[in-house]
């Protein structure tokens, strides 16, 4: 009786292992492309199987459910395209120069995202799935607003005003009206600064 080869037998495995991740990588990047033009709310299993080239069986065999895939196309998603750091905004000890400089980063940053984020941010109020995906966006972003917050000196009665003010400037929604409307992004970056000065200033002439 010959025994199996285990050198051979290793090979085999480790390139089953490698085509199984190619094929999670396949899927997972079709589901994204989808995402990214049509939604999520619009992207069904049998679409994602048909763009990535491979059967319902083989997609439910990496993804047994939809929020499986989800999870995965997010993780994969902002991997590959990590949002701005926030550690280089806290160094910056000038607080309009940290919003400006914050801002034009975060606004090139939604230049390059804005199919994918202007799809899921629409569809997170239809899918469940596609609110998750976004949780870390809003994560970042109100840390985003406490850095941009700190060393102004305001009190808590005017606070709530700055805080409302900052939000409405690092909000995708913010940048994309004045982008389809025609500003630049150093138009975005005067007018929203502007705003956020004029209500960081209001309590020192309260």
């Amino acid at each position: 009786m010959s025994r199996e080869n285990p050198s051979k037998r290793k090979y085999e495995l480790k390139k089953r292992a490698q085509d199984m991740a190619e094929t999670r990588l396949q899927i997972t990047e079709a589901a994204i492309d989808l995402h990214g033009t049509i939604g999520p709310a619009r992207t069904t299993l049998s679409a994602v199987a048909r763009r990535a080239g491979v059967e319902r069986r083989t997609l439910y065999r990496h993804f047994p459910t939809e929020a499986d895939l989800f999870v995965a196309c997010s993780t994969h998603y902002f991997a590959a395209n990590p949002f701005p750091d926030l550690g280089a905004w806290r160094a910056i000890r000038v607080p309009h120069e940290r919003l400006a400089h914050a801002l034009e980063e975060l606004y090139a940053y939604y230049e390059r995202t804005a199919p994918m984020l202007a799809n899921v941010l629409r569809d997170a109020e239809l899918v469940d799935f596609a609110r998750d995906s976004v949780a870390s966006l809003h994560a970042f972003l109100d840390e985003a607003v406490e850095i941009l917050a700190a060393g102004r000196g305001i009190g808590r009665k005017w606070r709530q005003l700055l805080d409302a003010a900052l939000r409405h400037a690092v909000a995708f929604s913010t940048w994309h009206s004045l982008a389809t409307n025609g500003a630049t992004r150093a138009d975005a970056v005067r007018l929203v600064t502007a705003l956020v000065q004029a209500a960081a200033a209001r309590p020192a002439r309260a």
